[in-house]
């Protein structure tokens, strides 16, 4: 089915976002002024993962120094980092009474460490006041200070690390300006050498025009950079000036490609149409 169909096809209707779960996570997130990727990417999960209580929180601002064609966050010249940040962090864990906690970042070239220390110093407040809180980083690739981050996080551990490739290589001049597919592989690949024993997830989108054989060769990349987890969902288009979607993928197909990431040696394998690098990132075993 092609996006000039003029609707989503039915797998892809999700119902409007309500209850009251959902209402006090939004309450929750707002009255400490917290972002989150749920908001600022448009994520088709948000009625569902606040209807659980659950959320991934945007640290470092919501304004990123790239441009990707596929996401809806803005872009400019974003704010210092806000020291009050990893406090209001630990608040809402609190409230929210959480056991596993999703922290992601917009791209933040503009900084030295490229925001590492700001994930180091959320980690360690927020654990210092909820001590058995699980938690998953969804880095940005730090571009030019990836072993300076790598040494920075050390001292957070433990945590699952998770940056995304997004899409196959030959799509990374459309889809993503300022990235490098091999950059990304190659943080992938030292998170793993230098944190031994941590899980690495990476998630990747289709529906952009992306080839199969590409796909393939995506996820053997990663396997081969040591990559433990992985989630591949539906692209969805989120904002007027994003890329258009190529293709609407069934669900058996999703199916069919968790199936081969098994096959390739993945131990944790979520692929779906609403599959998202963070959706259900607390299960312990996503087969």
């Amino acid at each position: 089915m092609s996006p000039q169909a003029g609707k989503l096809p039915p797998w892809l209707r999700r119902p409007w976002p309500a209850g009251h779960q959902f209402q006090r996570t939004s309450d929750t997130l707002a009255s400490l002024g917290l972002e989150t990727i749920c908001t600022n990417a448009n994520c088709p999960n948000r009625g569902e993962c606040w209807g659980r209580g659950t959320a991934t929180v945007l640290i470092l601002g919501k304004v990123c120094t790239r441009n990707c064609g596929f996401c809806s966050v803005a872009t400019g010249r974003p704010q210092p980092p806000d020291p009050t940040e990893p406090a209001r962090l630990a608040d809402m864990a609190r409230r929210m009474d959480l056991r596993y906690l999703v922290l992601t970042s917009v791209d933040r070239d503009d900084l030295p460490d490229g925001g590492a220390g700001h994930f180091r110093d959320c980690l360690h407040e927020v654990r210092r006041q909820c001590s058995a809180l699980r938690f998953e980083i969804l880095t940005p690739d730090f571009k030019n200070a990836q072993e300076q981050a790598l040494d920075i996080l050390q001292d957070a551990l433990p945590f699952v690390f998770a940056h995304n490739v997004e899409t196959v290589s030959s799509l990374y001049p459309l889809a993503r300006a300022g990235g490098d597919y091999q950059r990304s592989l190659r943080l992938l690949r030292m998170a793993k050498d230098r944190y031994h024993d941590v899980p690495t997830k990476s998630s990747l989108m289709l529906g952009l025009g992306e080839k199969e054989d590409e796909v393939e060769q995506v996820l053997r990349d990663l396997r081969r950079a040591g990559c433990d987890r992985v989630t591949i969902g539906q692209y969805l288009k989120p904002a007027r000036e994003a890329l258009d979607v190529v293709e609407y993928v069934p669900p058996e197909k999703f199916a069919w490609w968790k199936d081969r990431a098994r096959q390739i040696g993945f131990s944790w394998v979520l692929s779906a149409p609403f599959a998202r690098s963070s959706y259900f990132a607390e299960r312990e075993d996503a087969r």
